[in-house]
Order: structure tokens, then C-alpha cells, then sequence
């Protein structure tokens, strides 16, 4: 991506701006409030249960549909694999997210 650069001039008038805020103390405080504190990985307890849980009910819907052919056993493994999995990345998200300081890319 390209970078956009400053003249000289332009990061001298920058700098002063920046002086100016930094020397305003009310204005830090409010701003200091308004900084968001970084978040600790939210994989809780429970959610790596329903995860387990799930993984192992998956699992048996496999079994089960492998030996009886039936469909509703197949659409059924289905439907479950897609929420185990969906389950296991967003939580591998939010412990990776948590683990790197828990900034967004997009924010």
C-alpha cells in the first residue's frame, strides 16, 4: 500500500498540533479516558465444553451415518461439522486476537 509522506513543512505544523493537544491537560484526561483497555483471549471454560461437546457429537453423527446411510444422519453430520468448525475457528480468533493485544486490522 502506498504511504502518504509529509513535506517537512507539513510535519512540522503536525508536530506543533500534537504539543498543543499534549499540553492540554483536560483534553488528555478525556482522552485517556475514552482509550479502550486491551482485552484478555475470551475462551472461557464453557465455551471449550460446547466445543468438546459438540466435536464429540459430531463424531457420533459420523459414525452413525457411515453405518446406516440414512439422511437425516448425513444432513445431520453436516449441519454439525459447520458449527464445530465455525465454533473452533472464532474461538481460535479470539485467542489468537487476544495473544497479538487484541487489536482489530480494520479499527
Amino acid at each position: 500500500m502506498d504511504e502518504a509522506r509529509l513535506s517537512a513543512h507539513e510535519r512540522r505544523v503536525l508536530a506543533g498540533i500534537e504539543a498543543d493537544l499534549g499540553a492540554d491537560d483536560p483534553f488528555v484526561r478525556r482522552m485517556a479516558a475514552h482509550r479502550p483497555a486491551p482485552r484478555p483471549p475470551r475462551i472461557t471454560r464453557r465455551g471449550a465444553v460446547g466445543a468438546a461437546a459438540l466435536g464429540a457429537a459430531t463424531l457420533i453423527l459420523l459414525v452413525l451415518a457411515v453405518a446406516t446411510s440414512a439422511p437425516g444422519l448425513i444432513w445431520g453430520f453436516a449441519a454439525a461439522w459447520v458449527l464445530t468448525v465455525t465454533l473452533v475457528l472464532s474461538m481460535a480468533v479470539r485467542w489468537t486476537r487476544g495473544r497479538a493485544g487484541g487489536e482489530r486490522p480494520d479499527a
